[in-house]
């Protein structure tokens, strides 16, 4: 079912996400981005109640929190807030939250780190931006390691 292109390397919902911006015309993709935006779920109303729960990202200029959660069946589900005067670090925040969510551990843990890269927007939006991007990555991963008890990375 996978072609053997590049998004062989990637999870089904990333695949698709980044697809979907791919498939875009440049000046496009930044409406998309958007999109997303205004869909990044709401946290659970019990982490609300808790914002020390929620790791910074430092990488991003605006405040973006995450947690990442592992379960028993080693199900991710990730969860971050962004300001809505933010839409570019709430979408890139959105994007990861419903790419990553659904996957096994392993899953998570072998997303390629430049996946922030892969999605045609590096050339829309600075450098900065996409490095925000990385950082929540990179955390949520961190955080599903951290949970699984794993020793190494």
């Amino acid at each position: 079912m996978t072609s053997p292109d590049v998004s062989s390397d990637v999870p089904a919902a990333l695949a698709a996400i980044r697809d979907d911006f791919l498939e875009l015309p440049e000046q496009e993709r930044l409406q998309l981005l958007l999109e997303f935006s205004h869909d990044l779920p709401a946290i659970p109303d019990e982490l609300a109640d808790h914002p020390e729960l929620l790791e910074r990202v430092a990488e991003c200029q605006s405040p973006v929190f995450i947690i990442v959660d592992v379960g028993p069946d080693q199900i991710v589900a990730m969860h971050a807030t962004a300001p809505a005067e933010a839409p570019t670090t709430r979408g890139f925040a959105s994007i990861l939250v419903q790419g990553l969510s659904g996957l096994t551990a392993d899953e998570v843990l072998a997303v390629p780190d430049d996946y922030p890269q892969s999605i045609g927007l590096t050339r829309a939006v600075s450098p900065l931006r996409i490095a925000g991007m990385t950082g929540m990555l990179g955390r949520a991963k961190r955080q599903v390691r951290a949970k699984r008890g794993d020793t190494a990375g």
